[in-house]
Formats: structure tokens, C-alpha cells, sequence
């Protein structure tokens, strides 16, 4: 096999590892074996040899002597380092993205979160919710790309899986969140369509901080 076809076949072990854990068919703190590891992905164990280091390197999983692998455990001490590492980053990115946006793209996220907040007001279906989720991440994921900096994408990125495993007091969009997560969201557009940097900087604050506070069930 060749170099290239090897790290390709390591990005796809590392996808399926990552949809594995967010969906539970992988437990945060259980131990793993390699061998498990290739049945759960259905990747070759190379692959997940070359894996491996990757997910040490985000902070996913730990090599514990004698034992295996151990899989990201989820904590009070996580959950306040996840969403302190959010804020700084967020934070500085929305500054960038209120001076940078083009007008056009902020009036299209103010529709997005306008429909489908109207739409949850009526009833949060299965598919409200899963457009609500959608629209959340995707927002997040576009401030961040204010910065135009993949070293800062690829933390937010791994950062962001963390915080999504967190379940201590679930931080999905759970449907009685809906519209008031979306809420938050307006009062960060808003401020953006004003240009209001401090004003967006405050709204994202207490946005994350939101967050952080159903996550530690206060």
C-alpha cells in the first residue's frame, strides 16, 4: 500500500472513530483495544496503528500501559476547559467576523435563524430540531472561519467534538432550547448587522457561557 493510500485510510478511521463516539457505539472513558477498534470502523488495523497517534495528539484517547486504549473521559474539569478554550477562540473571531462579513451573508444567517425560529415557535418536530442543530454548528463553524486560520479551524474543530460529547447536562439542542438557543443567536447577528463588535463580543460571551452552565446542570 502506498503512503498515500495509507493516510487516506487513516482519515477515514479517524471520521468513522469520531462518528462512532458521537453517536455511543464508543463510550467516553472505556478502554479499546486495537483489535476492537479495527472491528468498530471496519478499517484495517494499519490504519488504526496510524490512527492512533492522531487521536492521542487531539486529546481523544490515551494509551494506558498494559491496558489499551483509553477513550476521552468526560468531566467537570473538561467541561470547563472545553468552554473557557471556546471563548477565547469565538471570541476573537466574532470581532473579525462582524468587521469582515459581507452585509448579503448576514442578512441570509438573520433569515435562516428567523425561519426556523418561527417554525419552532409551533412545534419542535424531529426535523425542526435537526434543521435548529444544523444551523447552530454551521454558525459557530463560519465565525470561526472569520479568522482564516486553519491552526485555530483544527482546534475549534476537535474542540467543538468535545463539547459535543459532553452529557453531563446535555449541550445539544434539546427541543425545549430551541428557541431560546436561537435567540442568543439573533442577538449576536444583530449586533453584527450593527457592526457592534463589542456588542457581538458580549452576546457570544453570554452565549457560551449559557452553554457551559446547562452543561454543569447550574
Amino acid at each position: 500500500m502506498t503512503d498515500a493510500a495509507l493516510l487516506r485510510q487513516r482519515d477515514h478511521a479517524y471520521s468513522s472513530f469520531t462518528e462512532k463516539l458521537l453517536s455511543r457505539d464508543i463510550e467516553p472513558g472505556q478502554i479499546i483495544s486495537q483489535r476492537e477498534l479495527t472491528e468498530l470502523t471496519g478499517m484495517p488495523l494499519a490504519a488504526i496503528r496510524e490512527m492512533i497517534p492522531r487521536l492521542e495528539a487531539d486529546g481523544l484517547i490515551r494509551t494506558v500501559p498494559k491496558r489499551g486504549l483509553q477513550v476521552l473521559s468526560i468531566d467537570i474539569e473538561l467541561v470547563r476547559n472545553a468552554f473557557q478554550l471556546r471563548s477565547i477562540i469565538e471570541g476573537r473571531a466574532i470581532v473579525e467576523f462582524c468587521r469582515t462579513a459581507f452585509t448579503e451573508e448576514i442578512q441570509d444567517l438573520l433569515r435562516q435563524h428567523l425561519d426556523i425560529r418561527e417554525r419552532a415557535s409551533a412545534g419542535v418536530s424531529p426535523d425542526v430540531l435537526k434543521t435548529a442543530q444544523r444551523i447552530d454548528w454551521a454558525f459557530h463553524d463560519r465565525i470561526i472561519d472569520a479568522l482564516n486560520n486553519p491552526l485555530v479551524s483544527n482546534i475549534h474543530r476537535v474542540n467543538a467534538l468535545k463539547i459535543r460529547l459532553i452529557r453531563n447536562s446535555d449541550t445539544r439542542m434539546l427541543p425545549e432550547l430551541v428557541v431560546s438557543v436561537l435567540d442568543e443567536h439573533l442577538a449576536i447577528l444583530r449586533a453584527v448587522e450593527r457592526r457592534d463588535s463589542t456588542g457581538a463580543l458580549e452576546a457570544i460571551e453570554a452565549h457560551i457561557e449559557s452553554g457551559k452552565r446547562r452543561a454543569l446542570g447550574v
